[in-house]
């Protein structure tokens, strides 16, 4: 168990155990054409530090480097469509935190080896930011948001869609986590991320991308360059 808990208080409360890279790695090879595709979504339900996501993104970046390394913009823009694509729940604070500084070194020294000493600081920002709204503190079992002692809150999870459309113009739009998982799958669909379901309750509206019945976005956001996602807040 070296390696997989952080102490045996944790496992006793939160039923906190890591797991191994060799483990990651083998399930993660189960799809691994979804983890080679740039735009592919995963959301990981107990994300903990970020051991899965962290391989998903490397996994990306990899394909994004091969692609994309000649050019700059391309590979920020790119870059950015795979960290947004990423998405992670996760009950205690301090492995929120973590996970997201995780994923954002892990684009910062890619970025400095492609950059070669030009990084833009507005793309790092755009990262960051990003992951701030795609790694949520919250409970995955009830589908709030919890407060700093990992108690619910009243507040759904929110998670953050990012289109990147016509350049670099990137489109937000915010869903309830709960909403985007009720429902039922028919003529042999399988959930997706954003994916299906008929609640009367909610809104639903026909998704081209995933070729699937979505509920509408709580909130949308206009369009702006994706270096510049933070002005939406």
């Amino acid at each position: 168990m070296a390696g997989q808990v952080k102490s045996r208080e944790r496992v006793q409360e939160h039923g906190e155990v890591f797991t191994n890279e060799r483990e990651v790695n083998a399930m993660l090879d189960m799809v691994k054409q979804e983890t080679e595709r740039i735009d592919s979504r995963f959301l990981e339900p107990a994300c903990g530090d970020g051991n899965f996501l962290s391989e998903v993104l490397r996994r990306k970046l990899d394909v994004v480097d091969s692609r994309y390394r000649r050019s700059l913009p391309e590979w920020e823009r790119y870059a950015f469509i795979a960290v947004g694509s990423i998405y992670g729940v996760e009950l205690l604070r301090d492995n929120t935190i973590t996970c997201r500084k995780r994923l954002y070194g892990i684009v910062g020294s890619r970025y400095a080896r492609v950059s070669k000493g030009s990084q833009n600081q507005a793309f790092l920002d755009a990262i960051a930011f990003v992951l701030e709204r795609n790694i949520l503190n919250g409970n995955a079992l009830s589908l709030k948001a919890v407060d700093a002692a990992g108690n619910d809150t009243d507040e759904p999870i929110i998670f953050s869609e990012w289109s990147v459309v016509l350049g670099d113009k990137v489109k937000r739009r915010d869903f309830r986590l709960d909403e985007m998982l009720e429902g039922n799958v028919d003529k042999g669909q399988t959930r997706s991320l954003f994916g299906a379901g008929n609640n009367p309750a909610v809104d639903w509206e026909y998704d081209e991308e995933t070729k699937s019945f979505i509920p509408k976005p709580i909130r949308e956001y206009p369009l702006v360059s994706f270096y510049e996602v933070q002005s939406y807040e």
